[in-house]
């Protein structure tokens, strides 16, 4: 019961974080189109993970999905910061976005049994 209650809050955390992108994206929306369009997903998936704080076990593939996405996203980055494309102090957004792949993969809820039944015994 920990666990469920640990990724909700994870969840709602996480969503939050998301959806207070919006902010920035208003201010980065004529400077920075591309930055801003990034924004954009990451502040409708932050309302996707508060939707889906209601019923994780319900939404395992939103949650992997973010959780993926984020160790894709920092990856990205952090090539980009060592070859000087982007700040070093992105590093830091990296690292952020490890951890919450990490913490969301291993707070994920377990798969659930398929009942199956055959064809011959219906």
């Amino acid at each position: 019961m920990k666990r469920g209650r640990a990724l909700k809050v994870v969840l709602v955390l996480v969503g939050l974080l998301f959806t207070a992108m919006v902010y920035p994206l208003v201010l980065f929306v004529k400077q920075e189109p591309a930055l801003a369009m990034m924004m954009s997903l990451y502040v409708t998936l932050g309302i996707f993970l508060l939707l889906a704080a209601r019923n994780p076990s319900a939404n395992r593939s939103l949650i992997a999905f973010t959780a993926w996405s984020s160790f894709a996203h920092a990856a990205v980055m952090s090539l980009q910061a060592f070859r000087n494309f982007i700040a070093r102090g992105e590093l830091i957004g990296s690292a952020v976005l490890v951890v919450i792949g990490i913490v969301l993969i291993a707070l994920a809820p377990a798969t659930q049994p398929v009942d199956r039944t055959s064809a011959v015994g219906a």
